[in-house]
């Protein structure tokens, strides 16, 4: 785990991986009273927990001084000199993780607690959630390490991961997560670790607590130490003993900030030395020893040229800001969110205005002030009087500041609409991309989700850039799409409030739309994790006459409205140790159904064939993949074969 967690070096393939994790399965099932707390099994609890257990910090978890100004870095220097009594001094420094403190103690190398920073003296243990982080060695490797070590340090969610996640969550119809930061904060609350276990954060050590016995006097040294022993340490951490030097690294990181995994706003300087630092000592409320230099939001100075209203699939109208090019924290930026009328109105903005834009969290360009420095513009910008696609009635919510078009028929919410109910999580209609779209809806041959069904090649190769083949596909594409699973199918109708988890809750339990449609709403909300938003939101969809009409033209096309594929929670592990590989169009499942069924029954489902693929699934039009398993000496099978071993 470490060599593949922690140093992306792994020594074995993951087929002979997962054989080992298999046959230690299979011994701690025989043999129960020898499974022990570090086993790489015990990583995810199997039921939540009931709460958290607050704990006593051995070591307090003080906050640190910040300081903007380099004057107030060399005045911080000059007090560490005077107080030392000493011309010269060692510091350690490194990017300051913009993530969760918490902290890890090990005793005589094994994994025992996790504790949350809290209010630095009382934290919550969160030691289930913390073990779902794999970085993390629930039992130290080596030997020399400390009868106690107490690490420190951030859990935070790698960018990529982030971004992916909420990628996934935008095309569920669920809510964006606001960042990082926040994100990872509220994954460690959860009370459920399976929660933990599937967001795939990360951990970087950069302080101790209790150490016993201290096996050096350098927090340089010691970090060196732990890395040995399996912790994760930040690879960035330095140790200098020239000031000048020191000021130069944390300019040169101003610049280089926004190439690493995680999100930073500033350097922590310390003290190197233990002993040194104890001499130095607190204040009331932080170290003498250490400060953090933080960064100030990168913002850039551009002119506003233009104002757009979009129109999301729930008729919602955004503003964006159109804007003159700008380099801003690694990438060019042309435009730029503005929220909302209300946030136009607080910034007096007007086209042609010279506008301060920042990205928040270094991530979501946004329009910040108006320069004062140079002439206002000319343009005031109003609120839109109707939908700016289909000129239809639009009303700003009462409780709230959102503006919508009122228009159920408006196109551009329509093509919202379809994009996400053919998108690979829904309907999973492969080929159904936003250019076809657009031609399908603006020519007026699909205006509901029932016309896609009644498409044919006719329709679909007097299209732009649609080949007879490429037709061919789509039209498979949609035929299959019928037998998605009910789950899927509720998601996909885009119900507000209700994503791919609450959709799943309400087929598990009403089987088919027809008995869904006929709940009450007090049915509804006695259902695990539904409040009365969502059960309103059901209740108000399944009872407006256009959803009515829509589901019953999807059901005279012969769309699948039963639960077919119940969840397989005791389900033969078949495909342990195995990795499979899924290509070309299914008649029976999406591409997502398909690969949650193979991880549920023990393998793996990957992207690509290699010599390490066991199996390759090819469905209509399997492309080049097929070619690659016949040179890899790969095994082919159909998806009716696959369904035989199932069986």
């Amino acid at each position: 785990d470490y060599l593949y967690y922690v140093k992306a070096m792994p020594e074995i393939s993951d087929y002979d991986y997962d054989l080992l994790m298999r046959q230690l399965r299979e011994l701690e099932e025989k043999n129960p009273d020898l499974i022990t707390p570090e086993s790489p099994t015990q990583r995810i609890g199997d039921k939540p927990a009931e709460g958290f257990e607050r704990v006593r910090h051995s070591v307090a978890m003080l906050s640190i001084d910040n300081t903007y100004n380099l004057n107030d870095l060399r005045e911080f220097h000059q007090r560490v000199l005077k107080g030392l009594g000493t011309g010269k001094v060692d510091y350690v420094v490194d990017p300051k993780i913009d993530g969760v403190a918490v902290s890890i103690r090990y005793e005589n190398g094994i994994f025992t607690r996790a504790v949350s920073r809290g209010d630095g003296e009382v934290g919550d243990d969160i030691t289930q959630n913390i073990k779902t982080i794999k970085t993390i060695p629930l039992q130290l490797s080596g030997s020399g390490f400390p009868e106690i070590l107490e690490v420190r340090g951030e859990v935070y969610w790698p960018r990529k991961g982030f971004a992916e996640y909420n990628r996934k969550r935008e095309e569920a119809g669920e809510q964006k997560l606001a960042n990082p930061r926040n994100a990872t904060a509220g994954t460690l609350k959860q009370l459920d670790s399976r929660i933990a276990a599937e967001r795939g954060l990360a951990f970087y050590c950069h302080g101790f607590g209790e150490v016993r016995p201290l096996p050096t006097d350098s927090h340089f040294e010691l970090a060196g130490k732990v890395e040995d022993w399996g912790v994760p340490a930040n690879p960035h951490m330095l140790k200098i003993n020239n000031f000048d030097e020191l000021i130069g690294i944390i300019e040169a990181w101003n610049e280089k900030r926004a190439e690493l995994e995680y999100q930073t706003d500033g350097m922590v300087i310390k003290v190197d030395s233990f002993s040194l630092r104890e001499e130095l000592g607190f204040t009331a409320r932080s170290p003498r020893w250490c400060i953090a230099y933080k960064y100030e939001a990168e913002q850039a100075v551009t002119k506003l040229e233009n104002v757009r209203w979009q129109v999301g699939k729930l008729g919602t109208l955004t503003p964006v800001a159109d804007l003159e090019p700008v380099w801003i924290a690694g990438t060019t930026v042309s435009h730029a969110s503005l929220h909302n009328i209300e946030q136009i109105r607080k910034l007096d903005l007007r086209i042609g205005d010279t506008v301060v834009i920042e990205k928040a969290g270094e991530i979501i360009p946004q329009v910040v002030s108006v320069s004062k420095d140079n002439p206002r513009g000319t343009m005031e910008i109003s609120q839109p009087a109707e939908c700016p696609v289909c000129g239809g009635e639009v009303k700003q919510d009462e409780d709230g500041v959102a503006i919508r078009c009122l228009n159920a028929n408006c196109p551009a919410q329509f093509k919202e609409k379809l994009r996400f109910f053919a998108s690979r999580d829904m309907m999973d209609i492969d080929g159904l991309g936003p250019a076809i779209i657009e031609q399908l809806v603006d020519n007026k041959t699909v205006c509901e989700y029932a016309d896609l069904y009644k498409l044919t090649q006719a329709n679909l190769s007097s299209l732009e850039r649609m080949g007879k083949k490429s037709a061919e596909n789509l039209i498979k594409a949609i035929e299959a799409s019928k037998s998605r699973d009910l789950p899927h199918f509720i998601a996909a109708l885009n119900i507000p409030n209700v994503g791919l988890t609450t959709a799943e809750i309400l087929a598990k339990e009403f089987k088919s739309i027809d008995a869904l449609t006929e709940a009450g709403v007090e049915q509804l909300e006695n259902l695990p994790d539904i409040g009365p938003i969502v059960a309103k939101s059901v209740y108000d969809y399944f009872n407006n006459p256009i959803n009515i009409e829509t589901i019953k033209h999807l059901k005279e096309e012969g769309v699948n409205m039963q639960l077919t594929g119940e969840n397989l929670p005791e389900a033969k592990q078949i495909f342990a140790g195995q990795t499979l590989v899924v290509t070309g169009t299914l008649q029976h499942y999406s591409r997502s159904e398909i690969e949650s069924l193979i991880k549920k029954l023990g393998g793996r489902a990957a992207s690509s064939v290699s010599a390490k693929t066991d199996f390759l699934i090819a469905g209509a039009n399997p492309g080049s993949k097929v070619k690659k398993a016949e040179e890899a000496g790969v095994k082919i099978i159909s998806e009716q074969k696959f369904i035989e071993m199932l069986k």
